[in-house]
């Protein structure tokens, strides 16, 4: 999709009515970074919530190392909240000895939060760690469930902003964004062969 495509449908939208989060996920190019670094320059206010989606399991890598750069440069010094896995993580910051030393460091970015995942561990249970003000300050511990998920993350980056947008601080969000995640994964469905998808209606068999 064009850069001012992608700028031209948001300021359609920042310019009509009140927003009170913005959502990041994948970012498809250095060149589309810039567009979204400049629209949320216009609108500082907004909280910005960002899942770093740079691979999935079925298609492989979907960044290069200037999208990165660039996400590093100008994406994360406007982020209020960072989600990535143990391998995003260590995409952002390459030179770091485990994911938690990258959190930690990231955080130098201007990153005010950093929840790193823990799905792709191999731990008996889940553990996903919330960063900020250069340390740990909470974790939390949720069962592993037993199949291939895609779309969890983005589920959880979503339901944290929503939260956020409805006025929850960030730890409160965070922990609301976790267990309605978890409740979508364990009610998810299977389409076709492949993985499966989160039940965001779980509550509506």
């Amino acid at each position: 999709m064009p850069a001012d495509l992608i700028i031209e449908q948001a300021r359609a939208i920042l310019e009509d009515m009140p927003i009170a989060a913005i959502k990041i996920g994948m970012v498809g190019s250095a060149e589309i970074a810039m567009a979204i670094h400049s629209i949320i320059m216009d609108y500082e206010h907004i909280p910005v919530i960002y899942d770093p989606v740079f691979s999935t399991e079925t298609d492989g890598s979907l960044s290069t190392d200037e999208l990165v750069d660039t996400v590093r440069t100008l994406i994360l010094p406007v982020t209020k909240v960072l989600t990535p896995n143990i391998h995003e993580v260590h995409a952002l910051a390459p030179g770091s000895d485990t994911p938690n030393a990258a959190a930690i460091g990231l955080l130098e970015s201007d990153v005010e939060y950093i929840l790193l995942t823990g799905t792709h561990g191999n731990t008996p249970d889940i553990v996903h760690t919330l960063f900020s003000n250069n340390r740990e300050l909470e974790k939390f511990h949720n069962e592993r469930l037993p199949h291939k998920y895609h779309g969890s993350g983005c589920t959880l980056a979503s339901s944290i902003a929503a939260q956020i947008a409805l006025g929850q601080e960030v730890l409160g969000a965070v922990r609301k964004g976790l267990e309605y995640t978890h409740k979508t994964l364990v009610n998810a469905h299977r389409i076709g062969m492949g993985q499966y998808h989160p039940n965001r209606f779980f509550w509506d068999k």
